[in-house]
């Protein structure tokens, strides 16, 4: 009840439709306990008397009450289906908002797979309890005890013993629901589970088929498959025995009924009508005591749901904007990172402690100067790339823009101002120009064409509708070059303060590369880049390097004083440059 009752700030906009679709359902119910009634009148009247002519009345009373009866069940499913499916809609919109909103630090622990199946299959049952099995729970308990009423009306000692069904209906019900709830939960998550296997194997399936590594994946999907199979088979146990029990007791109290029913019929201190028509009552009792094992399980389906759905929403925003965020007037883009420490909230060091990947970085960066940064794999390079607008937040420390720590942003402005270009190249299932415009929503067709000018990125005019050329999932229709060539026209294409990019140029040829060099020098000039550089080509960009190692800046000059002066950086840009120069031999050895 306790998870349950969360829904209710959702649910409550659909309560006046289904408090009437639970009206109709009740009136259909009503319908359907009135037949044995008026078949008890017929049995007792006309044709204990013989009067037919008589059996018009009844028989045309009871046409109109199947007609009833089927127009209510029509009324109350219209009634629910509508308002449930946009609560569900506001849940999946409250849901896709809440990931938005959450820090990257979430996302690293939390697999697709497991926030895809939230907000699909989690959520459809939430919709399919509300409307029906939530409605059907207070609807079947008014309709038993209305019927039990009408059963003790007509012979009481027969009526008591139907109701005294409920008393081990209940008891069972509890005890089989703290199981089936365990199971259902498990079940969940292990839909989620397999929901992450299935996203990884299509997003990485060119590496599976080139590694020969499909039937490795195949057979921990089968593994999985297979759990929830076990899993769902013990949730059908579970049930199996609830059901058999549910089935058994009224039959047994049925059978109990009928022998005194029969007795008095024979006795005389009870009508043949009246047993008719108490046992007409209890067999259409029978549904809502059926369904009690089953609306259970839905219920208990949709507490494990709902648990899950939270879990997200609970999460806690360490990354958001501040009440009253600067409303700094856009300059000239001078950043300053000050005694700037991070480490990953997972990260543990040999002595118990968190392992920090940032350990005192101070930098400063004047307006309209780049800067590049290099450091060996592992330095933290890519780390301090991501705090510059705040995908993380700095654990100590801070940074400023124009004089203003960033916390104190609004981050939707903050995000415009700083702009960032990835190594890890991803692209979205849309076209040309809706990828382009990502950094710039509002830009122009002339925005995206110089962006993609800067970018060198001129074979999309050579696609197949141009700019309005829909790219495949994560962009694999293109070749890396030309992914990266698109994230950089992203990321320039709003002309933000502050560039930051990270090895931009890593996919490209000699060739490309160094156009792009010539183009991105026009844009360099006008805004304060951080470059993350991994070879000499892309150094030669900047004003100044920075050279981090272990978590520090040890080094900042130009590239010649650092050539010069640290041994370091000498060879860990030569080590690298000669692994380019390799790459490149034996690439036109291969064409020769």
């Amino acid at each position: 009840m306790t998870s349950l009752r969360r829904l209710l700030p959702y649910a409550k906009p659909a309560f006046p439709s289904l408090a009437a679709s639970g009206v109709a359902a009740v009136l259909a119910s009503l319908c359907g306990l009135t037949f044995p009634l008026v078949i008890q009148g017929i049995i007792d009247g006309p044709i204990a008397h013989r009067r037919l002519a008589d059996l018009w009345s009844p028989a045309m009373l009871l046409i109109g009450l199947g007609v009833a009866e089927a127009v209510l069940f029509w009324a109350r499913r219209m009634l629910a289906t509508r308002p449930t499916m946009r609560v569900e809609a506001t849940m999946r919109a409250a849901l896709y908002e809440r990931l938005q909103q959450l820090p990257v630090a979430f996302h690293d622990r939390w697999p697709a797979g497991q926030l895809l199946s939230r907000a699909v299959s989690d959520l459809g049952t939430i919709r399919r309890f509300l409307s029906f099995g939530l409605v059907f729970l207070a609807v079947n308990l008014a309709t038993f005890l209305v019927g039990v009423g009408i059963l003790i009306a007509l012979a009481w000692q027969l009526g008591l013993i139907i109701a005294a069904l409920a008393i081990p209906l209940v008891l069972l019900s509890f005890f089989y629901e703290s199981r089936y709830q365990i199971l259902a939960r498990r079940s969940q998550d292990q839909v989620g589970d397999l929901a992450t296997i299935v996203e990884e194997s299509v997003l990485g399936i060119r590496i599976l088929k080139a590694f020969g590594r499909s039937a490795h994946l195949g057979r921990s999907f089968g593994r999985q498959a297979r759990a929830l199979r076990e899993t769902e088979l013990s949730k059908a146990r579970v049930m199996s025995v609830l059901w058999a029990v549910i089935i058994a007791l009224p039959e047994i109290a049925l059978g109990v009924a009928l022998i005194l029913g029969v007795r008095q019929v024979a006795a005389g201190s009870l009508s043949a009508g009246t047993l008719v028509a108490f046992f007409g009552t209890a067999m259409a009792l029978r549904w809502p005591i059926d369904s009690i094992g089953w609306l259970l399980a839905m219920a208990n389906d949709t507490a494990a749901a709902s648990e899950r759905y939270f879990e997200v929403m609970d999460s806690p925003l360490t990354v958001t904007s501040p009440d009253l965020p600067v409303a700094a007037p856009r300059v000239a883009g001078h950043l300053r990172l000050r005694g700037v420490h991070f480490h990953f909230d997972d990260a543990q060091s040999q002595a118990g402690g968190p392992k920090e990947t940032l350990r005192g970085i101070d930098l400063e960066l004047q307006p309209g100067e780049t800067v590049a940064l290099v450091g060996a794999t592992g330095s933290g390079k890519t780390t301090l790339s991501a705090l510059l607008n705040r995908l993380y937040d700095v654990t100590d420390g801070q940074i400023e823009l124009d004089g203003v720590d960033i916390r104190d942003f609004d981050l939707s402005e903050l995000r415009s101002r700083v702009s960032v270009a990835f190594e890890d190249t991803t692209l979205f299932s849309a076209s040309v120009r809706e990828n382009v415009l990502m950094g710039k929503p509002d830009g122009t067709e002339s925005d995206v064409r110089s962006a993609l000018e800067v970018a060198q990125a001129d074979f999309v005019y050579e696609l197949p509708w141009g700019l309005d050329t829909r790219i495949g999932e994560q962009g694999m229709s293109l070749s890396g070059g030309q992914r990266q060539r698109l994230a950089l026209a992203r990321a320039v294409v709003a002309h933000p303060e502050v560039l930051v990019m990270d090895d931009p140029l890593s996919a490209l040829d000699i060739h490309t590369e160094a156009k792009v060099e010539r183009a991105l020098r026009s844009v360099l000039a006008g805004t304060t880049a951080l470059v993350i550089a991994h070879r000499a080509s892309t150094v030669m960009l900047a004003d100044r390097v920075a050279l981090l190692q272990d978590g520090r800046i040890t080094a900042i000059g130009t590239h010649s004083e650092l050539m010069a002066g640290v041994p370091a950086y000498r060879d860990l840009l030569a080590s690298r440059d000669d692994r380019t120069d390799t790459q490149l031999r034996n690439t036109q050895e291969a064409h020769a």
